[in-house]
């Protein structure tokens, strides 16, 4: 991933041949304890969705985020390393519970850089109406894998950074609930969030 800092980035990948990289319950509570782990010390997580066979964040990307680490015989950013050892860590994990063997991910995860404040809140609100278009759930609150309920009030999650969510794209904390319902997205921008 090419990163730089003081930006925001839509960060996702999926299972190989889309294959499920979530079998139950504890498959998603054992990754986003890798995602405190790993990720969260290096940026600020501004929104995130979990789906069953691929996942999105949405990312603040710092000064910390982009420092350079030696991994083997190269040099990588912080974050990009930080994403290796989640997805390898709970590769390894997840293969070992389910008794197969093999990749689980894509190889590159992909990072693609919002251009303004207003494409990031398209992506916000993107990756928070994910389960609800895919018909997974018949409400955006239902889904508990993503950081809606954090922003709708329904649980007290420290995963994201809502305060800054609040200051660079613009998302109001008082009708979230109901913005979120009422952003149409359209294919064109939908499109525009992906490489």
């Amino acid at each position: 991933m090419e990163l730089q800092s003081d930006n925001i980035y839509h960060v996702y990948n999926q299972g190989n041949n889309r294959q499920a990289i979530f079998e139950g319950y504890n498959d998603y509570l054992m990754f986003l304890k890798k995602v405190r782990q790993f990720v969260k010390p290096h940026c600020d997580i501004l929104a995130y969705c979990l789906m069953p066979n691929h996942f999105h964040f949405l990312l603040n990307v710092t000064e910390k985020s982009t420092e350079l680490v030696e991994q083997g015989n190269i040099e990588v950013t912080r974050l990009s390393n930080s994403f290796r050892l989640l997805l390898s860590q709970y590769a390894l994990d997840f293969n070992k519970k389910h008794d197969r063997s093999g990749s689980l991910f894509r190889q590159k995860t992909k990072s693609k850089l919002m251009v303004d404040s207003n494409q990031a809140f398209i992506c916000f609100q993107y990756i928070h109406q994910n389960p609800w278009k895919a018909g997974l759930v018949g409400k955006m609150e239902d889904w508990e894998f993503s950081s809606f309920r954090d922003y709708s009030l329904m649980r007290n999650g420290s995963l994201c950074n809502k305060e800054i969510a609040f200051n660079l794209i613009n998302v109001n904390e008082k009708t979230f609930v109901e913005d979120s319902y009422g952003v149409a997205i359209h294919e064109e921008s939908r499109k525009a969030l992906f490489n």
